[in-house]
């Protein structure tokens, strides 16, 4: 059974009319026909009684009638699909973020995408940290994701804020009545980060400012994300050095100190393939430049 010949049988059943029906189809009579019998043919039925006053379906037609209208109903909406794809109005955009910078730029950019492109779903990956995301944008197994620049080479990057970082502590720490502590103050106490193979921008900027104040952080537990992470604080099993984006997350037993060199830390971008076809990407990466203005 090809598509072309349940066309021709729905036209005919809603015509009764073989030359009505063939005008409807802009095909000749004999064409349409000839469609009509080579579908008989094949599912061994007569579809049609015809005679020379009148057409009107056979039991077999009656029960072809709502499948074939079922899958004319398919073919229509699978057209629709393909046509919205190619035009971006459809699709999936795969895109991968960590830390809690990344939940609060992707739950805007999902706002704004379903509210304006329903057909477009975003494939949401947490847990992929900067460096890790950056990656994996680069060898197109993502689409889009939270980075930090620079990127590789090939992924188109828009710039959304410069970081800064202050530190999570338990709320019975010494440290934690102070309105702001030095690195150097850190030195010697137990730390939570998370992995290194996570490619995590607060894990580097943590090491960073350590080997500038003169000390290898003493990492007693790493954590797969920020909440983990933050429990852990306020388990009191460490100190962590987290993003100040985090200070809307309240959980008991911690606190968090404005960290002395922690100001902008380490810059925020949303990068994606510059090569990459999507329709669809390009439709999300268009809300992007519009809802997050490109920081200079």
């Amino acid at each position: 059974m090809e598509f072309r010949q349940v066309t021709a049988f729905l036209a005919v059943a809603e015509e009764l009319h073989f030359g009505r029906a063939a005008e409807r189809l802009r095909i000749a009579q004999p064409a349409l026909s000839q469609m009509i019998r080579a579908l008989e043919a094949d599912l061994d039925v007569d579809l049609f009684e015809r005679t020379t006053r009148r057409v009107r379906l056979t039991p077999a037609g009656e029960a072809l009638l709502e499948p074939a209208a079922a899958i004319g109903t398919q073919v229509d909406g699978a057209r629709r699909i393909a046509r919205a794809a190619q035009q971006g109005l459809a699709g999936r955009v795969r895109i991968g973020f960590g830390g809690t910078s990344g939940y609060s730029i992707l739950s805007r950019l999902a706002r704004e995408v379903g509210e304006r492109h329903p057909g477009i779903s975003l494939d949401l990956r947490p847990q992929m940290y900067c460096g890790q995301a950056a990656n994996a944008v680069r060898d197109g197994q993502i689409d889009l994701a939270v980075i930090s620049p620079p990127a590789p080479a090939g992924v188109e990057v828009h710039i959304i804020r410069q970081e800064s970082v202050m530190i999570a502590m338990p709320a019975g720490h010494e440290l934690a009545g102070r309105e702001s502590v030095s690195m150097a103050e850190l030195a010697g106490q137990p730390f939570i980060s998370y992995a290194p193979s996570h490619g995590s921008q607060v894990r580097e900027v943590m090491m960073r400012l350590a080997d500038e104040a003169g000390f290898l952080p003493h990492v007693v537990q790493e954590a797969p994300d920020p909440y983990s992470l933050l429990a852990l604080v306020g388990a009191q099993v460490g100190l962590a050095v987290v993003v100040a984006s985090s200070d809307h997350i309240r959980i008991d037993g911690v606190r968090y100190v404005p960290l002395a060199e922690g100001g902008d830390a380490f810059t925020l971008a949303l990068g994606w393939r510059r090569n990459n076809p999507s329709e669809a990407l390009a439709r999300v990466v268009g809300i992007v430049g519009e809802v997050l203005p490109q920081a200079q």
